[in-house]
């Protein structure tokens, strides 16, 4: 039994709040056990200038922890003059996933912004913002008459090893001690987006990392389900 009383193979509890801001084309706050995200997405006309008339539209995503998110303050990245490292790699991550289900030439020559704020972080902040993201476009997608441009779902989850046995859906406490940690982004339909993996202490075999995939695909069906269900609620 893990520390929260969940099972190996069990999700953090899901909150998901779509259209939880008035102003957004798409919004959703979506909070799994006690990591919570705010995504939004934004369409807007016309795509970057190496686009321009080739009739294909282009999705991009930023991310960011508010500075009190982790319990420690942190600097803004304005106030830094730059963001870090992390924050640049989560959100390109972030794109990636979304634009590998995205049909550009349904889009047409428009943008889709999508913004992740993480409001409260306890592991798994990235995982987190890829599934509230899509929710979020799903969202503003529908709203312009566009929802052929997401050609399908994606969503993403961590699993690890803690304490010798293959856990889903990792938070803080467990992902501080994991022996090995991995993230994936999977399509609905099963398909891979990407894997993170890092074996913290020990190489791990080729079993344990099928073992691992296996485990996450189990989450994201779950995942992906939640998605459907939120993206389909009859908007205020």
């Amino acid at each position: 039994m893990r520390h929260d009383g969940r099972k190996p193979d069990q999700l953090r509890p899901l909150d998901i709040e779509p259209d939880y801001l008035e102003q957004p084309h798409g919004s959703v706050l979506y909070a799994q056990g006690k990591t919570i995200v705010l995504c939004t997405a934004t369409v807007e006309e016309g795509v970057p200038r190496w686009l321009s008339k080739s009739g294909r539209g282009w999705m991009t995503a930023e991310y960011a922890m508010l500075p009190a998110s982790t319990g420690e303050r942190t600097q803004r990245a304005v106030s830094r003059g730059r963001p870090d490292g992390r924050t640049v790699e989560i959100q390109r991550l972030i794109g990636r996933a979304l634009r590998s289900v995205c049909d550009f030439e349904a889009l047409g020559e428009r943008t889709l912004w999508l913004d992740c704020d993480v409001l409260q972080a306890d592991g798994g902040t990235r995982c987190a913002s890829i599934t509230g993201a899509w929710i979020a476009a799903s969202r503003a997608l529908e709203r312009f008459g566009l929802s052929k441009a997401l050609s399908g779902s994606i969503a993403a989850v961590s699993v690890g090893i803690v304490e010798g046995e293959a856990v889903l859906d990792l938070d803080y406490e467990e992902d501080a001690t994991a022996e090995t940690d991995m993230n994936v982004v999977m399509t609905g339909d099963g398909r891979l987006v990407e894997v993170q993996a890092t074996a913290e202490r020990d190489p791990f075999s080729r079993e344990l990392l099928d073992e691992l995939l296996d485990l996450a695909a189990g989450g994201i069906d779950d995942l992906t389900s939640a998605q459907a269900e939120a993206a389909a609620t009859p908007p205020p």
